[in-house]
């Protein structure tokens, strides 16, 4: 059963709830001195927020019919039958709720925006695939994504750790929440079959597969324009090209993307794609600790 349940969570897209605290503490602790608590902390309930959000996903994509046996992702828990609808959406209350006892802290730290950025992520979480309107059925997925595991992520993280906003966390959010959300294009892009007939409204059902790519493309380039912005701004040093090790990763996965039009192939970009803004978050907050 455990089996089942790391399975739900989905392992492989925890970097996306990874990636934007560790480069918005970096840039925090740059603008001040590193608080590791603050820090931990911020990772846990970001950690706990993306798999509860999963969880949320798994359960209501199932009700709502985008989660078939015909799906060319990995196994979905609740439509598969390895475990029940009502234990997978008990289990996404039961995160978000941890997500909130450890967020207290975090509030104590950072105050009343704090508190904003925590409420409007687990409700976002939420309301993605469930409720009433749901936001990735209506096309707001690619924002929600850019929004909250990019933008809101970065700068709350180097908030906690400054004290205060820090204009470069804000520069700085775009390369992580257009890498983050990159990762979403190649998934909706091997989805559009699927999502078509389950209504679910992506970028890549309403403009095509077209479109999907160019997204894709763009968010690559706008993502590797940030670190030499930062650099001009005198913000980063010659550290700024780090990221840039990833590169030839990126052209080969705009390749790949740009003409893959099978499910194991994109299957292996999307999981490409996650290690890409792995490895580029990770070089982007070491660009801001070094000094």
């Amino acid at each position: 059963m455990l089996r089942y349940w790391i399975l739900a969570a989905r392992p492989a897209t925890l970097p996306a709830a990874l990636v934007p605290v560790l480069v918005g503490s970096a840039v925090g602790a740059r603008a001040a001195s590193f608080k590791p608590l603050p820090f931990v902390v911020a990772l846990l309930c970001s950690l706990l927020i993306q798999i509860g959000t999963n969880f949320a996903n798994d359960v209501f994509d199932f009700h709502k019919g985008a989660d078939t046996a015909e799906r060319l992702g990995p196994t979905r828990v609740t439509q598969s039958g390895l475990i029940s609808p009502g234990q997978v959406l008990a289990a996404t209350y039961l995160t978000f709720g941890l997500a909130g006892l450890l967020g207290l802290y975090l509030v104590y730290v950072g105050g009343v925006p704090i508190l904003v950025i925590g409420i409007l992520s687990i409700l976002s979480g939420l309301a993605y695939t469930g409720g009433p309107w749901p936001l990735g059925y209506h096309g707001l997925g690619d924002l929600f994504v850019f929004v909250f595991f990019g933008v809101l992520a970065v700068t709350g993280s180097a908030y906690l750790q400054a004290g205060t906003l820090v204009p470069a966390a804000l520069l700085a959010s775009i390369s992580t929440g257009c890498l983050v959300t990159a990762i979403l294009v190649v998934n909706n892009l091997r989805d559009v079959g699927t999502d078509r007939r389950a209504d679910k409204r992506t970028l890549a059902v309403r403009f095509g597969r077209r479109f999907a790519r160019v997204e894709y493309t763009l968010l690559i380039a706008v993502a590797y324009v940030v670190p030499p912005m930062l650099f001009a701004a005198g913000v980063l040093d010659s550290y700024f090209l780090l990221p840039w090790i990833t590169l030839p990763l990126a052209l080969l996965l705009l390749q790949v993307v740009g003409r893959a039009t099978d499910g194991p192939t994109l299957n292996r970009a999307l999981k490409h794609t996650g290690l890409l803004h792995l490895s580029f978050g990770a070089l982007f907050a070491l660009a801001f600790v070094l000094r």
